[in-house]
């Protein structure tokens, strides 16, 4: 089986839910594969947003690339829904002044329907998510 990115929207992918939202900066840049583009916070934590793959999946390697984000929860499920989320990763990130942060994370039972990722805190008011990558394989459709 070929590995994909999981996370692209050509892949199916969507972002189903964010709390926040600025028409420059909208949360679909998150999974756009554009490396130009991101989702910006408001000013208060937490702030968070849902991504819906179209199959279930295994995740292998999650990247995230952010700025100025401090506290980082990710949840998964399986459900056909997006309920029942069980935490999966908190990691504290580093601060890196004027260039992003590129957080790698190897994964430990990633299967998921839905993820969820919470940013608990910040290194200031605002926050930006550049882009969520995830490489591993699609184990079923959900159709099925």
């Amino acid at each position: 089986m070929r590995k994909v990115d999981l996370c692209l929207s050509s892949e199916g992918t969507e972002v189903i839910l964010a709390t926040s939202s600025d028409e420059k900066h909208p949360p679909e840049n998150i999974i756009d594969g554009q490396p130009d583009t991101f989702w910006t916070t408001t000013g208060m934590f937490p702030q968070e947003f849902m991504i819906r793959f179209h199959k279930n999946v295994k995740i292998e390697k999650l990247v995230i690339q952010s700025y100025l984000v401090r506290t980082l929860r990710i949840e998964k499920t399986t459900s056909k829904e997006p309920s029942d989320f069980e935490q999966w990763v908190e990691t504290d990130l580093v601060h890196t002044e004027g260039q992003l942060q590129n957080e790698e994370i190897v994964a430990q039972d990633g299967y998921a329907t839905f993820l969820r990722f919470i940013i608990i805190s910040a290194f200031d008011h605002f926050a930006s998510v550049h882009s969520v990558s995830a490489e591993g394989l699609v184990v079923s459709n959900l159709c099925q």
